[in-house]
């Protein structure tokens, strides 16, 4: 039996870090499983109170915020798997959930990457991802299937390929993580695993749902509903995305789309509520895509300060 590696990030949330400890330890029965926990910088570092209450896990703790991307990566050079698990600290495991996963990367060598179908944990019968449509890449659009359905298991014979996995929830071969490379940490927050998804394309592999696996997720418990965080982040990596994946026609077209439909319609829309700091945001995703390359360790946003 194939070890798999659970990775998840901690960022100033020990409580629901804590509910995701006890969930896989009630609800996984995977025997090969280690799991571990990235401190991402938290203010208050709770990792020597942890290795009291789950001594069975492996903690790592690291002094400044690294990102998604910087914490799932820490955790993967940490992991002795032959498959990760990368799970957002606000999920909750469902019974067989490994298993499931595990199935789809043993038997489909061609696989590299795979999600769960994700519900929402508030609304335990309604879905949040069931798959993606293939990528738009003259509008950096694309659609995310089953979006708030209910779920009667329409979606259970989907089990396939997939325009992306989603980033709650993803299990990854070593293998094909040491052919495309880790995640892009200049990213952060946001586009970082659909960017993975490209890389993992380009080395070979297909990307697939599992939807007979199923994830229970609290979302947007880090960020917030509509924060300037979140709104600098959204917009600069869509932008960034786009430059770092799409073709050259579909890059203009992009561009001219953003530029004279995106921006003036956000504007508007950040004016009506009042939110001048939104619009800041705005334009400084914008200048930072002007200004850097694709490959610029310079978030600009001040977020990797030390705790």
């Amino acid at each position: 039996m194939r070890k798999v590696s659970v990775i998840t990030v901690n960022f100033n949330q020990a409580l629901i870090t804590e509910d995701l400890l006890k969930s896989l330890s009630l609800k996984n029965n995977y025997p090969e499983t280690e799991i571990i926990v990235v401190d991402n910088g938290s203010t208050v570092n709770p990792v020597p109170e942890w290795k009291i209450k789950f001594p069975h896990v492996c903690f790592i703790r690291s002094e400044i915020n690294l990102g998604f991307a910087g914490g799932n990566n820490l955790g993967i050079e940490a992991a002795g798997g032959e498959f990760l698990f990368l799970i957002n600290n606000d999920t909750e495991v469902t019974n067989g959930l490994i298993d499931k996963l595990v199935c789809i990367l043993e038997l489909q060598p061609e696989v590299g990457m795979v999600s769960p179908k994700i519900k929402f944990y508030e609304m335990p019968d309604t879905l949040q991802y069931a798959g993606f449509s293939p990528m738009n890449y003259f509008t950096a659009r694309n659609t995310c299937l089953g979006y708030m359905e209910k779920d009667a298991g329409q979606y259970n014979d989907s089990t396939g390929p997939t325009g992306f996995i989603h980033g709650a929830a993803m299990m990854v071969s070593r293998e094909a993580v040491e052919k495309a490379g880790l995640m892009a940490e200049n990213f952060f927050l946001y586009y970082e695993e659909m960017d993975w998804c490209e890389k993992v394309k380009k080395a070979g592999y297909s990307i697939w749902v599992e939807p007979k696996a199923e994830i229970y997720h609290k979302e947007s418990m880090s960020v917030g509903k509509k924060s300037a965080l979140k709104e600098f982040f959204m917009n600069r990596n869509r932008i960034l995305f786009i430059r770092r994946n799409a073709p050259l026609l579909a890059k203009l077209t992009f561009y001219c789309h953003f530029g004279l439909l995106v921006v003036p319609r956000n504007i508007i829309i950040y004016l009506k509520e009042g939110r001048t700091d939104l619009l800041k945001q705005l334009f400084n995703a914008i200048w930072w895509n002007l200004s850097h390359k694709t490959d610029s360790e310079d978030l600009g946003y001040p977020i990797r300060k030390i705790s």
